[in-house]
């Protein structure tokens, strides 16, 4: 069995319980992660170092239960390497909650890229035999079907799906798409925010006044939540991507919203205010 990681915090949003399930854990450069910063532009944000000034990164899913739901939001990696994070965790953090794969009712796909997708498939069969999968129907039609015999290519990659209609062809039979925004399931919606991919979706768990917004991949860092000009990675419409996060950052400031995305720390949500007069990312 493989070594565990630190438990990611449980998050109840009135009666829904969300806990993150880690499938890897890196850390990186940041100045290398983030090509166009520079150590200045970090001073500010040495919060979101660890001790040895690296930046932390995660690959995991969120876990959501309520009443008869248990909703994975993504798959993770597999047991695979990709960008030097050694995955295959998530099946060990899922029975360290009390689930196991055959209680699993959906897959959530905030996208199909390789890390939101790794565990759906293991050897040909499907993970979740008793799950629906779920993904937006932008996203179906250009992974699926529009690049479809199109492999990505990984640098470093060991096992990482390189073709997401190839991965899920176990699947392909109990997926079911969703248009835009709008409710999903009881206690979960989407919204559609453009830019990493065509089809990529936020994932919003509410209960009263109460809510948890998971935005997938629209961010990797907090530090991109803090400062407006600050590149990204991989998105497919850069331009696109950066006014999407901005406009996401504007509405969750202040609200008390908790805030989580699949690369965040230990896949533990944050919440973002403003403090001497700028954002803060707090935990």
């Amino acid at each position: 069995m493989a070594t565990l990681p630190a438990m990611a915090a449980t998050l109840m949003i009135g009666d829904i319980r969300i806990d993150g399930v880690v499938d890897g854990e890196g850390r990186f450069d940041p100045l290398k992660t983030f090509r166009t910063s520079t150590p200045e532009m970090w001073a500010d944000h040495q919060d979101l170092l660890g001790d040895d000034g690296l930046l932390p990164f995660t690959m995991g899913a969120f876990l959501v239960r309520h009443g008869d739901t248990v909703a994975l939001v993504d798959s993770g990696l597999g047991d695979a390497t990709l960008m030097g994070i050694v995955g295959g965790r998530m099946l060990d953090s899922l029975a360290a909650l009390g689930v196991r794969p055959a209680d699993v009712t959906d897959v959530i796909y905030t996208h199909l890229h390789a890390d939101h997708i790794g565990w759906s498939t293991v050897g040909g069969a499907p993970t979740f035999p008793n799950a629906t999968h779920r993904c937006a129907a932008a996203e179906w039609q250009h992974f699926m079907v529009d690049t479809k015999d199109v492999d990505e290519v990984y640098a470093g990659s060991v096992n990482a799906p390189r073709n997401a209609f190839h991965h899920l062809g176990a699947v392909l039979d109990r997926f079911e798409t969703f248009d835009g925004d709008g409710p999903l399931l009881p206690g979960i919606d989407t919204i559609a925010p453009p830019g990493h991919t065509p089809g990529s979706t936020v994932v919003v768990v509410s209960s009263g006044t109460e809510r948890m917004v998971m935005l997938g991949d629209a961010v990797h860092c907090p530090v991109q939540l803090l400062e407006s000009e600050w590149g990204a990675l991989f998105d497919v419409d850069p331009v696109m991507a950066r006014r999407t996060r901005n406009a996401l950052a504007a509405e969750l400031e202040g609200t008390g919203t908790h805030v989580g995305f699949s690369h965040v720390p230990h896949l533990t949500p944050g919440r973002l205010i403003r403090a001497e007069g700028r954002r803060r990312w707090v935990v």
